[in-house]
């Protein structure tokens, strides 16, 4: 049988509870940190030792007193017999052979685990590679990692494993019902209102990844990145609200219903949005729909399409020379109450549909009618095009394309930038 079978992967509860040290150099000194952390009593047996180099509190100099949580007894010399007394657990790391040897053989008379660091196989216990993550309901997931005995490796394995984790790349729901529930017996969940970015599914941010993987409902729009959606569990719940112009098959107060009844109802919800949550998304609706009913509710900001998606086609919304300034509007917005001229980027989010009224009012004094402009189509996605014009010619053009919403138009002198610019 392989040393890697005769292993029985386990872990310990040392909270309040003496653990002896033996050595006092970096490596002891790491062991009694994690143990620290742990909330172990801690007692080190070393000459000398790196503790205060470290910032770890020595409590005592004398092995008569017990060392309490959160401090360190240190017993300033070598090791003897007897100094695993009333121990349940070992650790050697004192550069000796001979003495590690005698610890461990101690230890084992007394059926004490060891850990010896220098020579695994002379202990009877193992320090894995450890990596904790807290997820975002509060529970705290541990991966402990063994890789035969070959540290790097495991470190390796471990830090892969917690980049997964954290990234939302892993099965992160729980399994069992929440508990701690309050005294009418419900366990209220909670809800995260996810800005997905533009719609590219590496735009959605780590955290808003993150508590998507964690959910037991999704509320989406039509212009999140959906394709996530085929990564969750069969079991996970998907309510599509999707609109479309001119289209709102489901209200926005319904919407802020369906948050509150599955929060209510003990289910993790995550509103899975397009954009940013609080750029024309809604959010702040959903937000205070969600404290009203005593519902517990985080905004996962997002990477707003209105500055991302005219990147995509090389127009950014500022540039030093050119524009000091952007407003963000809506299309049936007041757009010609906008101040400012070429040098003041306007970017109209959901305007196709009144493109040429909006342009037409957008021509002032002050935003003559050679003003660059230019429609982004489906940023991000399978579609995207830019349809390249003028305030005077935009709509023309655009209607000549055939561009169909979703769409984000910019207005100003860095539609020059573009690679597309000038029109034909």
């Amino acid at each position: 049988m392989s040393d890697a079978a005769q292993i029985y992967p386990l872990g310990l509860q040392v909270a309040g509870r003496l653990v002896v040290v033996v050595g006092g150099g970096p490596v002891a000194a790491r062991r009694v940190r994690s143990l620290l952390d742990a909330g172990a009593r801690v007692r080190v047996v070393a000459p000398h030792a790196v503790l205060g180099e470290q910032g770890i509190a020595v409590a005592s100099e004398s092995s008569d007193d017990e060392p309490q949580p959160g401090t360190v007894e240190w017993v300033r010399r070598e090791y003897r017999s007897g100094d695993l007394d009333g121990a349940w657990l070992a650790h050697t790391a004192t550069g000796s052979a001979a003495t590690d040897q005698q610890v461990a053989d101690d230890a084992e008379r007394a059926r004490i685990f060891c850990v010896t660091a220098g020579d695994a196989s002379v202990g009877s216990a193992w320090v894995p590679a450890v990596a904790r993550t807290t997820l975002t309901d509060g529970a705290e997931v541990t991966v402990a990692v063994t890789a035969g005995r070959d540290p790097r490796r495991a470190r390796a394995i471990r830090d892969a494993v917690a980049g997964q984790l954290q990234s939302g790349a892993m099965p992160l729901r729980r399994q069992r019902p929440r508990g701690g529930a309050g005294a009418d017996g419900s366990v209220p969940g909670r809800v995260w209102l996810v800005g997905g970015g533009p719609g590219d599914t590496g735009l959605i941010t780590a955290r808003g990844r993150a508590v998507l993987a964690q959910a037991d409902v999704v509320v989406v729009d039509r212009l999140g990145p959906r394709a996530l959606l085929d990564e969750l569990a069969p079991e996970v719940e998907v309510i599509d609200v999707g609109k479309t112009s001119g289209n709102h098959p489901v209200p926005q107060h319904e919407i802020n219903a369906l948050l509150v009844q599955h929060a209510k109802a003990g289910r993790d919800v995550v509103r899975l949005k397009g954009g940013d949550p609080y750029v024309f998304g809604r959010g702040g609706e959903e937000l205070a729909a969600c404290r009203a009913a005593d519902v517990e509710v985080e905004v996962v900001p997002g990477v707003t399409s209105a500055v991302s998606v005219p990147a995509a086609v090389g127009i950014p919304v500022t540039h030093r020379g050119v524009a000091r300034g952007f407003s963000v509007l809506t299309g049936h917005d007041g757009a010609a109450q906008v101040p400012g001229g070429p040098d003041h980027t306007l970017v109209l989010l959901m305007g196709v549909t009144h493109l040429a009224d909006t342009a037409a009012a957008l021509i002032t004094a002050d935003r003559p009618a050679d003003t660059p402009a230019a429609v982004v189509e489906d940023g991000y996605g399978p579609r995207q095009r830019v349809t390249i014009g003028t305030l005077a010619t935009i709509a023309a053009r655009a209607a000549a394309a055939n561009v169909k919403p979703p769409a984000i138009i910019v207005i100003g002198d860095v539609v020059r930038l573009s690679p597309s610019w000038p029109p034909l």
